[in-house]
């Protein structure tokens, strides 16, 4: 009788993932056998599978059930059981096995692509993670890619360019999964808005997006949505936002012939082994994710510090140095597109100049009316617009952010600038990046 009573005055509490005292580990899973969701309980070493669990503070935890709609139409994929997976060089091999079967990805990418998924089930380990991206226009596989890569990451919530915003932040802040995005060239600008601020929030701890709602009482109700986990898109181009892009682990699809073994459709026999790997990948984050940290060591002073601070969760996942190795020169060529792009754009050629004039030791500062005119001497051709004093002005405070005062009429830019346009200029690749010290991600 008082332990009824005592069930009475638990506080119930639906529940997907918790972190348990003493190192436990609760996830939400969902029973073939039943077709319902129970829990898998890590603890001491021991798994076991649970129906709910008392915690010490009277609090009750209970699965989602499998009457939750994400889960009810599969657009959330959860595991059924953790199961062996042998050593992580097996279970890497298997997932490589896996997506060479299903879709056809550069050698290069299906190796990070493997690894990403792991990082996906331990990715609450790091503060900081990079995203994946097929890029590429209809027809050139990159949804294949999505569902394929999709259906072996953690509790995989997948979306598409179709869906409204707003139950994206709700799904994300309850499931703290994978986002899987397709389509996401949203082609409404508010729309489309939203969605970059989940991506500019998303890949690092601590940045919440704060919406408004409004209640029944008419009243208006602010919140903060966890959007920080691994995310995988689909998309035909790219981001305005050069930030945002850099955050980005890049495949182009359909740049090359589709590998004949490849099947058109989509068998069966995908879900299966999807769910076999879940399971495996289950068992993995039980047994890894008390263990893995970020390694500081793995810090590569020849990659940007973008591109070294969403790498180093990526490297510290793999135990083998070797393989480390492997993956680092993969993801150097992301790097070399990024430098490569910048180092074309307009920003660096006006960087170019100006680094020339504030090179004379007698100039006090430089009218940008005089950077325009050499811009257009050495770079007009290859515009189709005309260059103007305001083209040139708007892009060296808005884009370069250096500043820029009105001397005698004319604006120009101070000779005080000049430490701050040498490292513009190893960043945009005038000036050979070797020398460059700064470890500050941009």
């Amino acid at each position: 009788m008082a332990d009824e009573e005592e069930r009475k005055t638990q506080r119930v509490t639906p529940t997907v993932s918790r972190r348990l005292p003493g190192g436990g580990i609760l996830e939400l899973i969902y029973q073939l056998d039943t077709g319902r969701t129970a829990f898998a309980v890590f603890r001491g070493g021991e798994v076991s599978v649970a129906s709910s669990l008392d915690t010490d503070t009277g609090e009750r935890l209970v699965p989602v059930p499998a009457t939750n709609n994400l889960i009810k139409h599969g657009a959330l994929l959860l595991p059924d059981k953790p199961e062996p997976y042998g050593s992580t060089g097996e279970l890497i091999e298997a997932v490589q096995a896996y997506l060479f079967l299903y879709v056809d990805l550069s050698e290069r990418f299906q190796r990070i692509a493997s690894y990403y998924i792991l990082l996906t089930w331990v990715y609450d380990a790091f503060n900081e993670l990079p995203y994946l991206r097929l890029r590429g226009d209809f027809g050139s596989g990159k949804t294949r890619a999505l569902i394929v890569i999709g259906s072996l990451c953690y509790k995989t919530f997948f979306a598409s360019g179709a869906s409204t915003v707003s139950p994206i932040f709700h799904t994300l802040d309850t499931f703290r999964g994978t986002l899987i995005f397709d389509e996401a060239d949203f082609r409404f600008s508010d729309e489309k808005s939203e969605l970059v601020k989940i991506f500019n929030n998303g890949n690092a701890k601590g940045f919440p997006v704060l919406r408004t709602a409004m209640t029944i009482k008419k009243e208006f109700d602010p919140r903060a949505f966890n959007v920080f986990g691994p995310k995988i898109v689909a998309m035909r181009r790219s981001f305005e936002d050069q930030a945002l892009e850099s955050r980005f682990l890049t495949e182009e699809m359909g740049q090359r012939s589709l590998r004949g073994d490849i099947p058109i459709n989509l068998p069966d026999a995908q879900k299966e082994e999807a769910r076999s790997l879940r399971n495996r990948l289950l068992m993995y984050r039980f047994q890894s994710l008390e263990r893995i940290k970020v390694d500081a060591s793995l810090v590569d002073p020849s990659l940007s510090p973008r591109l070294n601070q969403i790498l180093v969760p990526l490297l510290s996942i793999i135990d083998d140095e070797q393989l480390q190795e492997e993956v680092c020169d993969s993801v150097k060529s992301f790097d070399q597109d990024i430098y490569a792009e910048r180092s074309g754009s307009a920003e660096a050629g006006i960087l170019e100049i100006l680094s020339e004039m504030l090179s004379a030791q007698d100039r006090t500062s430089i009218p940008v009316s005089e950077v325009t005119v050499a811009f257009v001497g050495r770079f007009g051709g290859e515009y189709d617009r005309p260059i103007t004093n305001r083209f040139i002005g708007g892009i060296l405070r808005k884009r370069l952010r250096l500043s820029t005062y009105k001397s005698h009429g004319v604006y120009v830019v101070p000779a005080t600038e000049k430490p701050k346009v040498d490292q513009l200029c190893i960043r945009y690749g005038v000036i050979d990046r070797g020398t460059d010290t700064s470890k500050e991600p941009q």
